[in-house]
């Protein structure tokens, strides 16, 4: 499992040791945040430590200590499981993986364009016993990079491996500014990538332009899952946009619901539009269909008033004028 691997992953651990510590830990200076636990107490922010991973150690910064979440004594869940503290040489060679990291995008790029490849370099990582190294890239189609990876293996005498990602993933990487005005949720807590369709903007009455919920990514906003199961929920039980209801013998056309404040606008008889509370509605009875129709054809069948002529199945021919 490589740096990036761990970041779009899920994986927790619980332990019940009363005397762990638990800390906020990044394995790569400005990167995704994640929490460890230690049975190393007191380790100062900016700590190097060695983490767990299923390829080895993985050197990690300390960030600060992990908030308390839950009630004391249940048991709490970390990303990861601190080793042990890194020794001297292991700090140097920390401190010098992200300028190998650096010098590794720039020479694949170099051999991108020797190559004449449509690819986009995304992000470079290395394993810190130097086992292997991953490029990421981004691409319209598939890409034959054999003469690429054979360029590489030469140039590193390592591993290699080519991984394409999407369009979010690379936005995740490379981080950014939402229109929130704050760090992009996917660079900065998002592990796993949920489905995200129109249907929760609509549910949500967030206008439908898609400038104005799209992200940095040009596709959908990953918030807008954040509150969807709530005004799904808050609807279900109010009245139905475009229904007409009935509350204390007076009939109401709903018009719009607001979930939050649960209220709605509706018409009255009179065609005026009031905003009827939770208390208003919650006992409403709605119209059936049938109800409605016998209500239209008793109006139009008043006295003094002429049916409206029934349509016959052939329809009958226009009357002819005379020349």
């Amino acid at each position: 499992m490589t740096v990036n691997d761990r970041e779009m992953s899920d994986i927790e651990t619980k332990t019940t040791t009363d005397n762990a510590s638990f800390y906020r830990i990044q394995f790569r200076r400005g990167g995704q945040h994640f929490t460890a636990v230690a049975q190393t107490p007191a380790c100062l922010a900016g700590t190097v430590v060695l983490v767990r991973t299923d390829h080895g150690a993985e050197p990690a910064a300390i960030v600060g200590y992990s908030p308390m979440c839950g009630c004391r004594g249940e048991n709490r869940q970390a990303n990861h499981i601190i080793e042990r503290l890194a020794n001297v040489d292991e700090r140097e060679k920390y401190s010098s993986l992200t300028a190998s990291e650096d010098r590794a995008f720039d020479v694949c790029n170099s051999l991108i364009e020797s190559h004449q490849l449509s690819m986009t370099l995304v992000r470079v990582e290395r394993f810190f016993n130097g086992s292997k190294m991953i490029f990421y890239f981004t691409a319209d189609s598939r890409v034959d990079f054999r003469g690429l990876v054979k360029d590489l293996v030469q140039e590193f005498r390592t591993r290699v491996e080519m991984r394409q990602v999407g369009v979010r993933h690379e936005t995740k990487m490379i981080g950014g500014i939402g229109t929130c005005g704050r760090e992009l949720c996917c660079s900065s807590f998002i592990k796993n990538f949920d489905s995200v369709s129109i249907k929760m903007a609509k549910e949500q009455d967030l206008p439908l332009n898609p400038t104005k919920i799209s992200g940095v990514c040009n596709r959908l906003l990953c918030c807008l899952t954040y509150e969807y199961e709530t005004y799904r929920k808050q609807r279900k039980n109010m009245p139905k946009t475009g229904k007409r209801i009935k509350i204390d013998n007076d009939e109401y056309l709903v018009k719009r619901q607001n979930p939050l404040r649960e209220s709605i606008v509706a018409e009255n008889s009179v065609g005026e539009e009031v905003v009827l509370a939770k208390q208003d509605w919650k006992m409403f009875q709605q119209i059936k269909k049938e109800i409605i129709e016998k209500k239209k054809e008793r109006k139009s069948t008043e006295p003094g008033e002429t049916p409206p002529p029934k349509p016959d199945g052939g329809g009958s021919p226009p009357p002819v004028l005379p020349e």
